[in-house]
C-alpha cells in the first residue's frame, strides 16, 4: 500500500527523507523525557516501539525559550521554545508553523494539552489526525470550560480517538459525542524489564528497610492521595516506602511527624527508570491510593504487577481499577478512606499465600493486556484503518 498521501512543499526539518511507502507520523505532546511524567514516559515508549515501522517525528514544548532539535534513541525530537507558562500550560508561538512544516501524513496529538490543540488547529495540516485522550481537565475547571470549544473542534476533526481504558471512555463527558471514533488501547510497558532484577540489589533494599514493606511510587501531588496512605499507616503493621518527589513533600512529612509514625514512613525521593525495579521486588505490596480522576490510569500499577506485586488501588471512575482488578490482581478500596486502605494492606501483609496468588495473576494480566508490543500493534492497526478509510474516501 502506498501511504504517501500528503505531499508538502517544505523539506522535513526533523529527519532525513522518509523511506518510500512508510507512514510518516508526527507525535505532538506536552513534554518528552528526560522530563518526568506519565504521558511523557508513554510517548517515549510508544515512539520507541513504532519507529521500526513508521517514519516518526516528535514535537513538544521546551522548558525555556530556546528551541532544541535532537535525536533520542533514534527518534527525532523538536522541543519548541516556550514564551511563557500560564496555568501549567506552556505557550509556544512557533508550534503551529513547526507542525505545518513537517511532511507528516498523520499527526498524533496527546491530550490534555491546550497548546497542542491550538497549534494543530492553526497549522493547516491536511492529513489525518489521531488523538490519544489521556485525561479530562479535572482541577482547572474554569480554564477547561473556556477551552472546551477548541477541544471539541479538534475531536471533531480527528479520524480516530484513543482512550486508554473502557472505564475512562464511559465516564469522560468530552468523549460522549465522538463514541463512533473512539478506540480503547491501554498503555503498555516493557514487562520483561520489570521481571528481571539483580538478587543482590533486592537483598540490599530488604536489609535497609526490612520486611512487611509497602511501596508507593509517584509525584507527591494532590491526586495521588498519599495523605490518605500516610493516615492509613497509623493502623498498618508494616513500613511504607514512598518513591517520588513533588510540592506536597513538606506537608506529607509534617503529617507523618504529627501522627507519630516517622519510623513507619520513608520518603526516598525520586528514583528513575530501572533503578526503581529492585524496590518493587523487595516490597510485599504496592499501593496506589489516588483520590481524583486526574489519575486516569496509573501506569505504575503495571510496573508493580510485572514485578509480581499485589496492588491496593482505589475505586475511582477512571482507568485505575481497570488496571488491577479487585480480588484478582489486588484489592480495591473506596478513595479517601484510610481505614479501608489500612484493612486491605494488613490483609495482604498477613497472608503470604494471598499475596502470591494475586501477584502471579498480576504478572499474567500485565503480559496479556499491557505489554509494549500489544500497545504498539494495536496502534499500528489503528493507523492502518485510518489510512484505509482515507484511501477509500478518495
Amino acid at each position: 500500500m502506498n501511504l504517501e498521501l500528503d505531499q508538502s512543499a517544505h523539506a522535513p526539518k526533523l529527519q532525513p527523507k522518509p523511506a518510500p511507502g512508510r507512514l510518516r507520523v508526527l507525535h505532538v505532546g506536552k513534554f518528552y523525557p528526560p522530563h518526568m511524567g506519565g504521558i511523557e514516559t508513554h510517548l517515549q515508549a510508544l515512539c520507541g516501539a513504532l519507529k521500526a515501522s513508521c517514519d516518526l517525528q516528535v514535537i513538544v514544548s521546551s522548558d525555556d525559550r530556546r528551541s532544541v532539535q535532537e535525536v533520542i534513541d533514534d527518534v527525532p525530537v523538536l522541543r519548541v521554545g516556550t514564551l511563557l507558562t500560564a496555568f501549567s500550560t506552556p505557550i509556544c508561538p512557533a508550534m503551529p508553523a513547526r507542525i505545518r512544516s513537517t511532511n507528516a501524513n498523520l499527526v498524533h496529538v496527546h491530550l490534555p494539552n491546550p497548546t497542542a490543540v491550538l497549534a494543530y488547529l492553526n497549522s493547516g495540516h491536511r492529513g489525518r489526525l489521531v488523538i490519544t485522550y489521556h485525561s479530562d481537565t479535572v482541577r482547572q475547571k474554569v480554564l477547561g470550560s473556556l477551552f472546551e470549544p477548541f477541544l471539541q473542534a479538534a475531536l471533531r476533526r480527528s479520524s480516530a480517538i484513543i482512550a486508554t481504558s473502557p472505564n475512562y471512555l464511559e465516564t469522560s463527558p468530552a468523549l460522549q459525542a465522538h463514541r463512533d471514533r473512539c478506540h480503547v488501547i491501554p498503555y503498555g510497558i516493557d514487562i520483561a524489564q520489570f521481571q528481571q532484577c539483580d538478587p543482590a540489589a533486592i537483598d540490599a533494599v530488604r536489609r535497609q528497610y526490612g520486611d512487611r514493606l509497602i511501596i508507593g511510587v509517584g509525584r507527591l501531588v494532590y491526586y495521588k492521595g498519599f495523605e490518605q496512605l500516610i493516615r492509613a499507616m497509623a493502623g498498618v503493621r508494616g513500613k511504607l516506602l514512598l518513591i517520588g518527589d513533588g510540592p506536597l513533600r513538606p506537608e506529607l512529612q509534617q503529617l507523618t511527624n504529627e501522627l507519630g509514625i516517622s519510623d513507619k514512613v520513608v520518603f526516598a525521593g525520586e528514583i528513575q527508570n530501572a533503578r526503581v525495579i529492585p524496590y518493587y521486588h523487595a516490597a510485599d505490596v504496592f499501593a496506589l491510593p489516588s483520590v481524583a480522576r486526574s489519575e486516569a490510569f496509573g501506569i505504575v500499577q503495571i510496573e508493580a504487577m510485572a514485578a509480581g506485586l499485589p496492588v491496593v488501588n482505589t475505586a475511582l471512575d477512571s482507568g485505575v481499577p481497570f488496571v488491577s482488578l479487585h480480588d484478582q490482581t489486588g484489592l480495591t478500596v473506596p478513595p479517601r478512606d484510610p481505614a479501608a486502605l489500612a484493612t486491605a494492606l494488613n490483609r495482604l501483609l498477613d497472608d503470604p499465600g494471598l499475596r502470591k496468588t494475586l501477584g502471579a495473576a498480576g504478572v499474567q494480566r500485565a503480559w496479556r493486556e499491557f505489554s509494549l508490543g500489544s500497545m504498539a500493534a494495536r496502534t499500528q492497526e489503528l493507523y492502518r484503518s485510518v489510512f484505509g478509510a482515507a484511501i477509500a474516501s478518495q
